[in-house]
């Protein structure tokens, strides 16, 4: 199955569209290339802009595995999103997407955990956010566990304890609690896309839930 791993915030409208052409170009290097005082906004490129970026090099990304712990902190519950792709399959994922310029992994972390699982799902960032595994995508299916036919993309993972409501939003249709056994199951993973399955398994041995 063709991964398409979701971008950052797909249904805002990108602000560099809605210039013209000349307000594009009195913008200036500064503006483009994020350097201070710029009055584009580098966190968002054009269609030809991305596609002509991703030909060219690796895109940065943060992925979270949202659980629920008992008392002591013990995973009891993996959540599942299942996402429709914007051409038009229905998939399982987890919570995914780039990383903006000047933002730190922490916010990018927090802002996609909020767009696919909703404010009310107060999730518990670590005081130091250092991932679980480094999960490489590559176009060309075999050259890792992980695939993604639009892009080279280098994702930092986390396992996130989710205390709140989630009420899934943009492109994700619904979150479904698992147990670790579940979400380690060969029947999941036929329903994952881009290999995430192995990002699952990876993520419950990480946190000692893999049995």
């Amino acid at each position: 199955m063709a991964v398409r791993t979701p971008d950052p915030d797909p249904n805002e409208p990108d602000p560099i569209d809605d210039r013209g052409a000349a307000d594009f170009a009195a913008a200036g290097a500064g503006g483009f290339g994020g350097v201070p005082g710029g009055n584009a906004n580098p966190a968002w490129l054009t269609d030809i802009e991305l596609a002509e970026i991703r030909r060219r090099l690796p895109m940065l990304y943060v992925e979270a595995v949202p659980v629920r712990t008992d008392g002591t902190g013990a995973v009891t519950q993996v959540g599942i999103l299942l996402r429709a792709t914007p051409i038009g399959e229905i998939t399982r994922t987890i919570v995914s997407g780039r990383v903006r310029y000047g933002e730190t992994v922490r916010d990018a972390l927090f802002r996609h955990l909020e767009n696919d699982l909703g404010p009310m799902a107060f999730p518990l960032l670590p005081p130091s956010p250092v991932p679980f595994t480094v999960a490489e995508y590559f176009p060309i299916p075999g050259v890792s566990a992980y695939h993604d036919d639009r892009q080279h993309a280098v994702s930092l993972a986390f396992v996130v304890p989710v205390t709140g409501t989630c009420e899934p939003r943009q492109d994700a249709l619904e979150v479904t609690w698992m147990s670790p056994e579940e979400a380690a199951s060969e029947t999941l993973a036929a329903e994952m896309e881009g290999g995430r399955s192995t990002l699952i398994r990876t993520a419950l041995a990480s946190v000692g839930a893999l049995r």
